[in-house]
């Protein structure tokens, strides 16, 4: 029984290797929530060093109403009667007033350096285009792509969406020779973006559960979509194409194949998931499709409508780039600027 629960040696080479360096940056939330439960339910006058939240009572806030469902999601917060929070960074005991965290302090002040991978991460990269359209040969290929595509869910969005055609014909398949493919999916879009990637090319292997909390690091019960029960969760479709390994390196086994992750703004994903890709294709160019700037990431190269222009650091993309789209814009298609440079003046 010792023997089949030991970790192998490369397990164990795995784990040194992506061990956080100078230790955890996280700080875990106290279970009682506020400080005040936590001396409570302590018996002593300090609450603990863990994490605590902090009751917001304005004055139209009716407290016997309790909670507010959507917490800090909340679209009305400035006139909602129910109790929201936020984080309670004042130590327990501090000398000064509003002296925050010592802990907290110097954890958010560490720089992330001296890592093994550090002289292998690319600056964040990034493209505003119109993805339908954008030419995605200029960008060369990846070890893995994320998508997290407008779906048409027939719901009231706060966004454009696509078209179910739109997103078959994309040309996604020009973007790999061999990976994997993270592919967010929800709703009526579950069985579309199965049909997705096998248009593209794509084997299904596996899929990601995105288990969503709220601001109390509770689940999530009532959520904002769904048609017949509220979607505390949202799924992400895992594909491969050819055969993973030959040209990239990839580290499987190492993360479980759920993520249980804070609900932020709409259509904002964990960023954890990031951490999750990059454990599994270490030190190689991946492209996030449908991105936006709170997205960018070192090691990637984000297409979006709502980025801040265009960022291009990689020479040969560079030289690529400038060939199709001469006077940087991506949002018309590569064609319409050919044409354009071979009218006469």
């Amino acid at each position: 029984s010792e023997l089949l629960t030991s970790k192998t040696t490369k397990e164990l080479s795995l784990m040194k290797k992506f061990k956080s360096q100078g230790g955890t940056r996280l700080k875990e939330f106290c279970q009682n929530g506020t400080k005040i439960e936590c001396r409570k339910q302590r018996g002593e006058q300090f609450a603990c060093e863990k994490l605590h939240f902090r009751r917001i009572i304005r004055a139209h806030t009716d407290e016997s109403l309790g909670d507010c469902s959507f917490l800090n999601t909340c679209f009305h917060v400035d006139t909602c009667k129910f109790v929201h929070y936020e984080v309670d960074y004042v130590r327990d005991g501090a000398t000064g007033p509003g002296r925050r965290n010592s802990t907290h302090d110097s954890n958010d002040s560490k720089a992330i350096a001296g890592t093994e991978f550090e002289h292998r991460l690319y600056p964040a990269q990034w493209i505003n285009c119109d993805i339908r359209t954008l030419d995605f040969t200029v960008l060369g290929k990846f070890s893995v792509v994320m998508a997290d595509p407008p779906w048409d869910i027939h719901m009231e969005l706060p966004y454009g969406t696509m078209s179910d055609d739109e997103m078959l014909r994309m040309n996604v398949t020009t973007l790999q020779d061999e990976g994997y493919i993270f592919l967010w999916v929800t709703g009526r879009a579950m069985e579309l973006g199965r049909s997705c990637l096998d248009k593209w090319g794509y084997k299904r292997c596996d899929e990601l559960i995105w288990v969503k909390t709220n601001q109390l690091q509770r689940l999530i019960r009532t959520g904002r979509t769904g048609h017949w029960l509220n979607h505390g969760k949202e799924h992400c479709l895992i594909g491969y194409k050819g055969v993973p390994g030959r040209t990239y390196t990839f580290n499987k086994g190492l993360d479980c194949d759920v993520l249980v992750a804070e609900v932020r703004a709409t259509s904002h994903k964990p960023d954890e998931v990031y951490g999750l890709i990059e454990r599994l294709a270490p030190g190689s160019r991946k492209c996030e499709l449908f991105g936006r700037q709170h997205n960018v990431q070192r090691n990637w190269v984000t297409l979006g409508n709502q980025l801040d222009g265009v960022q291009l650091v990689d020479p040969d993309m560079v030289a690529r780039f400038k060939a199709v789209y001469p006077d940087g814009n991506c949002m018309k298609s590569a064609s319409s600027q050919q044409q354009g440079k071979q009218q006469p003046k």
